[in-house]
């Protein structure tokens, strides 16, 4: 099985943001040691509780601090930039760590109404030409894009460009990366659709392109994991509490979950990449301190693959 992490980046345990980016380096760290092939950092504006507003600029600094395991976005929000400068920004990443960079793009607004505006003005607008701004994009990375026929680069240009990929929950996001052959991460832990009808219908669509030859397919999930049920069980409890909309309702609430023992854990997700026929799993875990999520993770790693040793302290 082959495993990866989300990080959200969030303010935990009273954590400043200085503290939070900290946090998330040594995540990215542990996970390298414990055999993850990948650590995405997601995008978000103007949420107190979370810390990374712009995941390429955490990923330059988590490069320097790593060797081995991938570094990307989880996502980064295509509608409010321009494909030029993602381009550009992540031919930069690719090119200080060369064949580990990967370029997850959302569409949501990662933010509030008023924050998407100051960001980038009709953020549904900005959605509507998505499909061109992918075409922009595949356009730089393959050196094919021109304004009034005139050559426009995307530079500088690095030994291999970055993996890209779609993320989302439904058939919409399963279509485009389909159409414009990227790959495809599923976001099981923040949607109510069928996975496996989801990524059964991306890979029927899918049409080879300059930015990918076959389909490829991650599962994200929310995964809390301890040493016994009861305290996987309280961990998940807990993280409800966080990125509660002020004055309660259930905008953070994470479905389908998988919480347990590390056996029970490893079993319910091969059962999931079973159902889905998915190559890897990416797993958030939003616990309520920065130990217990070290430790979801570090089980998790014995249970899939034998991983010992102790947690970073780095």
């Amino acid at each position: 099985m082959k495993l990866s992490v989300l990080d959200l980046v969030p303010l935990l345990e009273g954590a400043d943001a200085a503290a939070a980016l900290a946090q998330a380096r040594r995540l990215a760290q542990t996970a390298e040691k414990l055999g993850y092939s990948r650590y995405w950092a997601a995008e978000h504006h103007d949420m107190p509780e979370l810390a990374c507003p712009a995941p390429e600029v955490l990923l330059s600094h988590i490069g320097a601090h790593t060797e081995r395991i991938r570094l990307g976005s989880g996502a980064l929000l295509l509608p409010h930039y321009k494909p030029i400068k993602v381009a550009e920004t992540f031919r930069l990443l690719a090119a200080l760590y060369p064949g580990r960079i990967d370029l997850g793009i959302g569409r949501a607004p990662g933010g509030s109404a008023h924050t998407s505006m100051a960001l980038s003005g009709n953020f549904l607008e900005n959605v509507r030409q998505l499909p061109e701004s992918l075409r922009a994009l595949s356009a730089f990375f393959a050196d094919e894009f021109r304004v009034e026929d005139v050559p426009v680069r995307a530079m500088p240009v690095p030994p291999a460009d970055p993996e890209v990929w779609l993320l989302g929950t439904n058939r919409k996001s399963a279509s485009y990366a389909a159409e414009f052959g990227t790959g495809y991460v599923f976001g099981h832990f923040m949607s109510d659709r069928d996975g496996a009808e989801v990524l059964s219908a991306y890979i029927r669509e899918f049409r080879p392109t300059s930015l990918g030859a076959v389909p490829r397919v991650i599962v994200a999930v929310s995964v809390f994991c301890a040493d016994t049920e009861e305290e996987a069980q309280r961990l998940a409890a807990e993280s409800k509490r966080l990125l509660q909309p002020e004055g309660g309702g259930s905008g953070a609430d994470r479905p389908k979950p998988f919480i347990g023992t590390p056996r029970q854990v490893k079993a319910a997700l091969e059962q999931l990449q079973r159902d889905c026929g998915c190559d890897e799993l990416m797993i958030v875990t939003l616990a309520s301190d920065y130990e217990s999520r070290l430790r979801s993770y570090e089980l998790l790693a014995g249970a899939v693959w034998g991983a010992a040793g102790g947690i970073s302290t780095a």
